[in-house]
């Protein structure tokens, strides 16, 4: 499993723009959970990369078992990502109460807007949350080039009870549709 012939992290970003961003490219119809069946996506994945030896779905399960940011579930011979979908059409996720808090990292131009429309997903279906402010701040560094990010504590209790609904992603990363202003908090 894993083989060393295969570039790993190549195929997790494979594997990432067939699930979350471009799964039309690839041929694939994914079903309301954004899942596919393995074999159909390992067909697609060969059909479509240059790849030293054909991808097996070994070397798939491998890449679900050991990603660092548990970006896919494979349950029942099918997978899909967990989260992060850019493409039009809604993925069906099951609701989840939240921590009391989470956070967001973002850059300075971005929490202008933010702090007056609140967190909106952008180009993709959700808002992307973090667990921990030391995640929020990596995500945060990623879009604030050359500087510090800003970390916004999200209140997460209140805007629940208002009606945001939030999805867990997976450990680290938590998902709602979007978060008004007031529950949104500027550390630092």
């Amino acid at each position: 499993m894993g083989g060393s012939d295969i570039d790993m992290r190549r195929l997790s970003k494979a594997m990432s723009y067939a699930l979350r961003h471009r799964p039309e490219e690839f041929g694939l119809s994914l079903d309301g959970r954004g899942a596919v069946g393995l074999g159909e996506l390992v067909d697609a994945l060969n059909a479509r990369g240059r790849w030293p030896r054909p991808v097996t779905p070994d070397d798939v399960a491998w890449v679900v078992a050991n990603g660092t940011k548990q970006r896919f579930a494979l349950e029942d011979g099918r997978i899909r990502a967990r989260y992060g979908h850019s493409f039009s059409g809604r993925v069906e996720l099951e609701e989840a109460e939240p921590p009391d808090v989470l956070w967001h990292g973002t850059s300075h131009e971005a929490w202008e807007a933010i702090r007056e429309e609140g967190l909106q997903p952008m180009g993709r279906q959700a808002v992307h949350l973090s667990a921990d402010q030391e995640t929020a701040l990596a995500v945060g560094a990623r879009h604030e080039r050359g500087g510090e990010p800003v970390l916004l504590r999200v209140d997460a209790a209140s805007a629940r009870a208002a009606g945001v609904i939030f999805w867990r992603g997976n450990e680290s990363t938590w998902l709602a549709g979007a978060v008004p202003a007031k529950y949104l908090e500027r550390v630092g």
